[in-house]
């Protein structure tokens, strides 16, 4: 994180988040934490290798 008042770096984790939230758990039921990090491990994955971005 970086120091107080300079918001750049928290802006990248709050996009990654928000992309998170929209692409995994708006779609998903989690019937245990271990599906739920398995489902995690994978998106991770795929964000780091296979998306595509802009």
């Amino acid at each position: 994180m970086s120091r107080k008042g300079n918001c750049y770096d928290n802006a990248v984790m709050e996009n990654f988040f928000g992309h998170l939230k929209e692409e995994l758990f708006h779609r998903v039921r989690f019937l245990n934490t271990v599906a739920l990090t398995a489902a995690l491990k994978e998106y991770i994955r795929w964000y780091n290798t296979e998306r595509i971005s802009t």
